[in-house]
């Protein structure tokens, strides 16, 4: 911690509040719906940015809850165990309002000194040198965890009662305004993502392109384009077939050409009316008939973390796929040798990325041009589009836009992951435009969708830097830097024998009992 002024105390928070253990039960023993004789607990979950939220919580009999457990104005909750070392160390301040509740044994209490400023102790959890403290202190292998003791050791600035009111009233002018602008910010995020969603709703329902589609008739439609495909890959199948019986030396079978295995046609029931001159199609009609076109990752066992090197031939990841981002310091990689192996998952250039996993599953993008070809791992869906048929841009809008979403979510299977087979995606139905029309989608589309992330980046910039300066003000409020000094105020230490005075009164009267009577609200 800086040096801090002259009449403020570098204390241990423990000096100055009280640390308390969350309530332990038995799941069988929990209820998710209030009760009589249950009180409400709440868990890491319900801890968002510096508050409590009350939804989702847990009820445990009112045996198992201390008085000294039931929360009170000024409490801080924080999350002292998780998976998630972002989470570990989160803080949310109870603001009093009509909950007679509790928190979990995956959580701590920290009740702050009635001769505390509440709303000094609960910005404390929000400033930067908790936050980076608490990240060292927790970290663990599987679970991180923050124990009580260190918690209890956390350095604590304290000045006087009226200076702390003083660094209240100036934090909560200067937050106020930067809260305020960064809740706009969010907002406008807000309406970028719906603003992306029309935009792809009138690309695959034809509304993007309704003039230009006036002034340009087709010279194949959809339907005609789709049939001519279908007619090829037949054809191409029934050669590939006389070629293998010839060099085999047999005579062709009767009736060997009803062994084609006919693309599924999609199911357009509850689908939109295409425009003229369009056509449903499904994917696995659209996709190329070369090996392991419609491809999904390897299985953990053909693919494991110590096959990952520092270089080679890449590892294309869910999370790549997520943010459109390839390459980088974050790229893990196989060696050529594994590579080959593996080559049934290779993606290249041009190649349609799904996700077949998430909530729901099906978030889409195309593997960029300039990067190598990779390998695709477990949770990935790749498909391969017939050359002229259908441009992978526009199927990675008709998968990411309402038409993709309300087919995929019907098809996800699973409890703790959903995830949607490449069997049942095959039979997604995607609409098949003419393919001077798809061009002319997929340049509007482009324009457009580069504006939008200009924007958002803007946006993302501006809201990091107001983090920033958020960060900035609370650093120099606990440091002492944010409002004058007072000479005529008193010295911390006078606070902190007064502190330490009335909790050798209350231990003095303090009786443990458990809680009987109190009922959640």
């Amino acid at each position: 911690m800086s040096e801090l002024p002259a009449k403020w105390l570098d204390v241990e928070l423990s000096e100055v509040a009280e640390i308390i253990r969350g309530v332990t039960y038995k799941r069988e023993q929990a209820a998710d719906a209030p009760q009589e004789g249950f009180v409400p607990v709440l868990r890491a979950t319900n801890i968002t940015g510096a508050a409590l939220t009350f939804d989702g919580l847990v009820y445990v009999p009112t045996s198992n809850v201390s008085d000294e457990q039931l929360l009170q104005p000024g409490d801080v909750v924080i999350a002292s165990s998780s998976g998630s070392k972002e989470i570990v160390g989160k803080a949310g301040a109870f603001a009093g309002r009509d909950f007679i509740g509790s928190f979990g044994a995956f959580c701590t209490g920290i009740r702050p000194s009635p001769a505390l400023s509440a709303a000094y102790f609960g910005y404390y959890f929000q400033t930067p040198s908790y936050r980076k403290s608490v990240s060292e202190l927790s970290a663990g292998s599987n679970i991180n965890n923050l124990k009580t003791g260190d918690l209890a050791s956390q350095r604590f600035p304290l000045p006087s009662a009226p200076e702390q009111t003083r660094i209240v009233e100036k934090l909560e002018e200067l937050l106020s305004d930067l809260d305020a602008g960064v809740a706009e910010l969010k907002a406008a995020q807000k309406k970028l993502a719906q603003y992306r969603q029309s935009l792809l709703k009138a690309a695959v329902e034809g509304a993007l392109t309704a003039e230009w589609r006036q002034q340009h008739p087709p010279v194949e439609t959809g339907a005609q384009l789709l049939q001519r495909i279908l007619t090829e890959r037949r054809a191409r199948w029934e050669a590939k077939q006389l070629a293998k019986f010839k060099q085999q030396g047999k005579t062709p079978p009767k009736d060997w050409q009803k062994k084609y295995p006919e693309p599924v046609p999609p199911d357009t029931s509850g689908l939109p009316d295409l425009p003229q001159g369009w056509v449903w199609a499904s994917v696995e009609q659209i996709a190329s008939d070369e090996p392991y076109s419609l491809a999904i990752g390897p299985f953990g066992s053909n693919l494991k973390v110590p096959d990952y090197r520092e270089s080679g031939v890449p590892l294309v990841f869910v999370r790549n796929i997520r943010s459109g981002k390839y390459g980088g310091t974050q790229t893990k990689y196989v060696t050529t040798e594994k590579a080959e192996e593996l080559s049934a998952h290779r993606v290249d250039a041009g190649d349609v990325l799904i996700t077949k996993m998430g909530e729901p599953p099906g978030d889409a993008d195309v593997y960029p041009h300039g990067q190598p070809p990779a390998i695709i791992t477990a949770d990935c869906i790749k498909v391969r589009c017939w050359a002229g048929l259908m441009r992978p841009d526009l199927l990675k809008a008709a998968i990411n836009s309402h038409i993709g979403r309300q087919q995929i979510e019907p098809m996800t299977q699973g409890v703790a992951q959903k995830k949607v087979s490449l069997g049942r995606f095959t039979s997604l139905a995607v609409p098949v435009p003419p393919i001077q029309e798809q061009d002319e989608l997929i340049a509007l589309v482009g324009t457009a969708t580069r504006e939008i992330a200009a924007q958002e980046a803007a946006i993302r910039m501006s809201i990091k830097q107001s983090t920033a300066q958020r960060q900035n003000i609370l650093r120099a409020a606990f440091s002492g830097h944010l409002v004058p000094q007072d000479p005529a105020d008193e010295p911390a230490s006078v606070l902190l024998a007064r502190i330490r005075a009335e909790r050798a009164e209350r231990d003095t009267l303090k009786t443990p009992r458990r809680s009987k009577a109190k009922e959640p609200a």
